[in-house]
């Protein structure tokens, strides 16, 4: 008997003997094996945090058996499997060892080995298999300890924390995640999910091959197509360029359990382990609706799912077959109506519409400028390209082919330029020709007559007119009145795609600016609720003189806002500059500030305002932060955060509001100086109050004590505590270190049933008014604590303004308590007052 036959019947002799021994245990715990271990259906290896588990499953609805990774709290979460298109028969009495060769195999009841590792550059016999606390599964080489094979190099259904989705560019050899077929079978199904990295590098899933759903370019930080990217849950994803031709997709590892299912449907779900429930929480979805679905449209065809019809030809195009297109079949898309001149410069040549806030369509080609505006004549002096984008971090992306997979979104994306020929702006130019003609020769005549009568009536009565007249609150003021003046219209441009209101619009709205619908007044004038013609309720805020809110200031809160779309700030309806005014037309917020539900007592709005809540207020403050901060097309600091500048609407969702003192920050700049230090006191951050430097983190201060306000139900500015001698801040500070927090906390939400939440709330509060910017934590990382994405927390630093002077003569005796004792309410400048 030759070598090779003995050495066969001894590793098949081997096998049956383990295959006949009795189960021991459920759990080998360890979380490796060697050559000569067994994991015996059902036995397991664990991680050595005890996060996942290697082991033998069946999925629902079968009695199959699969050798798998998954969860150790949630062991029907599995992320990897063997044996995907081999299942075992329902008796336990399959094995995982390492085979003599060093791979490890899956061995049936029939001694055949189902499933290998196949790891070419195994050693015999000489290599550990350890599942990682990452759910990563490893085959060593002992002697060195290198890696030799992995399961996220052969992923399931499953992305997790450092897994690498890689493109190779040079070999088209790509790692995916595939879907299983369905949730009984696991073997692999139609969808597949996995970055292209060709010209700008992109995520696809893919239906059998064809694209399915599409992630829009990355750009550095986000992937540019996916709305909700502009969330915290969606961040610290990343795309790698190894710059020789190979790119991944990744996410850092987690102090929480986080997953990306690719389900049978081709849905990609991100989940977070909800410890409290016990439960997987989906937080995002992709599709999420038939638009994010590639291609929906149609070729030169937009999507939008809040339409009344989800899909529209761009601009100058028109449905290539007007009968589908009106029965709901968009696949054929649309055409152009005119085509393009090219060559043809000058007012005959082709020009571009902008199309706003846009998911850019595939196939983008991308060039790096020396500044945008090189975008458009690049763009222009090619005769191939049809369409163009402008993203900071990519630079230009252009577009020879076939416009298709365009979306519309919601206050994010890009702005995309679309190429058309002369005749399609003509044909818009004609009509307002044959509209604007007729209307201003009507104007000019009723004019001329109005003129007429004018002087006639003046003649008669032997004087003329001394004063022009202006309403206000049910007054007059001539029109050189300090009350409300704005010395120059043209010191304020016209704003473009933002309506400009009329004088006598909003003096009907308002019924005159009658007391009646006075909604307060800020530091800026008065607020007036209006009402306009078709019914839509608005908020009037009439800029007064003595606020200190010149054209500059105004001019920078319309543009500020004007470019601004989230649904935790204010919307801005438009404008008005006329009559030597200044006004600005918010959208109506029934349930007022901030400021007015929550600091009076006697106000029943304060009782509503429970802890959930407070919670939600505070959570959307931060969102909007977060959108101001790093999500919107500008960085901007807003400098004024205070209970007075938050709205809330009728369902008391937050709103950031007045912006008038808001800065734009350059992409890459951090922070900046003025010289003119705005704001109000109690709510500067010490950098910001005391040497005019401001940045993200000075928001993130005023931002803590905003939330310590909502905590205490009591204004900054108005508390004191006589017996230490302490404010707000200083209190909250002190209570918490005395593990104490729930006796800072307002009655009303203090017996709420949350209360680690609450005392967790003062934490994060604290970590964000600590004395330096580096110490407190970014706005996104503030709203991860907050939903608990990040669990453990840092202790915080004393605040700087932990204690206050009360300001009183010696020998002045005040009851422990609050009182107020302060003008920190006045907003303060170097040089203005506000």
């Amino acid at each position: 008997m030759n070598a090779a036959i003995i050495k066969r019947f001894l590793h098949q002799f081997t096998a049956v003997l383990l295959l006949s021994l009795p189960l021991l245990s459920h759990s080998l715990e360890t979380d490796t094996i060697s050559a000569g271990v067994v994991i015996r259906d059902p036995d397991t290896i664990i991680s050595q945090k005890r996060v996942f588990k290697l082991g033998f499953f069946s999925p629902a609805n079968t009695t199959s058996r699969y050798l798998g990774v998954y969860y150790v709290v949630s062991e029907e979460a599995v992320v990897w499997v063997a044996n995907r298109g081999r299942p075992l028969s329902g008796s336990p009495s399959a094995v995982a060892t390492i085979s003599e060769d060093g791979n490890l195999v899956l061995i049936d009841s029939r001694n055949e080995t189902v499933w290998s590792t196949n790891a070419t550059a195994a050693p015999s016999a000489n290599t550990t298999l350890q599942i990682l606390d990452t759910g990563n599964l490893v085959l060593r080489e002992n002697a060195t300890g290198d890696i030799i094979w992995e399961s996220f190099s052969e992923p399931s259904n499953v992305f997790l924390p450092t897994m690498r989705i890689i493109d190779n560019v040079n070999t088209g050899k790509k790692v995916v995640v595939s879907s299983w077929i369905n949730d009984s079978n696991p073997g692999t199904g139609g969808f597949a999910s996995g970055l292209e990295a060709l010209n700008i590098p992109q995520m696809f899933t893919w239906n059998n091959g064809r694209p399915y759903w599409r992630s829009g370019p990355w750009n550095g930080l986000i992937l540019i197509g996916v709305q909700d990217m502009y969330s915290p849950y969606l961040d610290g994803f990343s795309v790698v360029d190894d710059h020789a031709g190979i790119s991944y997709f990744t996410a850092p590892q987690a102090d929480f359990l986080m997953k990306i299912d690719l389900n049978s449907s081709g849905s990609l779900l991100q989940k977070l382990w909800n410890v409290d429930k016990k439960s997987w929480d989906v937080t995002w979805l992709a599709p999420s609706n038939e638009c994010d679905v590639y291609g929906t449209c149609g070729p030169f065809g937009s999507c939008d799912s809040r339409a009344t019809s989800m899909c529209s030809c761009l601009r100058g195009f028109e449905p290539v077959s007007s009968d589908e297109w009106g029965s709901g079949n968009w696949t054929n898309g649309c055409q152009r109506v005119n085509h393009l001149q090219c060559d043809a410069g000058g007012p005959n040549g082709d020009g571009f519409a902008r199309l706003p806030f846009m998911k850019v369509p595939d196939f983008a080609e991308q060039f790096t400028p020396r500044q945008e505006d090189e975008c458009q004549s690049r763009c222009l002096g090619n005769c191939s390209c049809i369409a163009y984008a402008y993203d900071a971090k990519i630079g230009c992306m252009f577009w020879s082919d076939t416009l298709i997979d365009i979306q519309q979104f919601s206050g994010v994306g890009v702005d995309l330029y679309i190429r058309l020929s002369p005749s399609d702006f003509g044909k818009e130019k004609d009509k307002k020709v044959y509209i604007i003609i007729p209307v201003v020769v009507g104007l000019a005549c009723i004019s001329a007559m109005i003129f007429v009568a004018w002087c006639w009536m003046a003649k008669r009565k032997g004087h003329k007119p001394e004063q022009k007249k202006i309403f206000q609150a049910e007054q007059t003021f001539p029109s050189d009145s300090t009350a409300i003046v704005l010395k120059q219209e043209s010191e304020v441009d016209s704003i473009e795609e933002l309506p400009l209101f009329s004088f006598e619009t909003v003096a009907n709205a308002t019924d005159q600016f009658n007391e009646n619908n006075l909604l307060g007044k800020g530091g800026f004038g008065p607020v007036y609720k209006g009402n306009l013609g078709d019914g839509k309720e608005i908020a009037v805020k009439r800029l007064s003189a003595a606020s200190g809110q010149g054209a500059q200031e105004f001019k920078n809160e319309v543009i500020v806002i004007s470019k601004l779309q989230h649904r935790n700030l204010v919307r801005l309806l438009g404008y008005c500059v006329e009559n030597e005014e200044k006004m600005l037309i918010y959208e109506y917020m029934p349930n007022k500030s901030l400021d007015f539900c929550l600091f009076d007592d006697s106000n029943p709005s304060k009782k509503v305002l429970g802890w959930r809540k407070r919670l939600n207020i505070i959570e959307g403050i931060g969102r909007g932060l977060l959108y101001l901060h790093r999500d919107s097309r500008l960085k901007i600091i807003h400098r004024d955060l205070k209970p007075s500048n938050v709205l809330l609407d009728e369902d008391w969702n937050p709103k950031i509001s007045d912006f008038g003192m808001a800065r734009i920050l350059g992409g890459d700049q951090e922070h900046d100086n003025t010289a003119r230090v705005v704001g109000t006191y109690g709510y500067m951050a010490p950098e910001y109050a005391m040497e005019g430097r401001f940045s993200e983190k000075s928001d993130v201060y005023s931002f803590g004590v905003l939330m310590l306000e909502i905590l205490k139900g009591k204004k900054n500015a108005h508390f004191y505590n006589h017996e230490w001698s302490l404010g707000l801040i200083g209190c909250a500070w002190r209570l918490w270190s005395e593990d104490d927090g729930l006796a800072f906390v307002d009655q009303v939400i203090a017996s709420s049933g949350s209360k680690g939440e609450i005392v967790r709330c003062i934490h994060i509060a604290l970590l964000c008014v600590q004395e330096f910017p580096k110490d407190r934590p970014t706005i996104q990382t503030v709203l991860s604590m907050l939903s608990r994405e990040i669990v453990d927390l840092p202790a915080p630093e004393q605040p700087l303004f932990a204690e206050k002077w009360n300001g009183l003569p010696v020998g002045t005796t005040v009851a422990t308590g609050e009182f107020g004792h302060s003008v920190n309410e006045l907003t303060i400048t170097a040089i203005d007052g506000r």
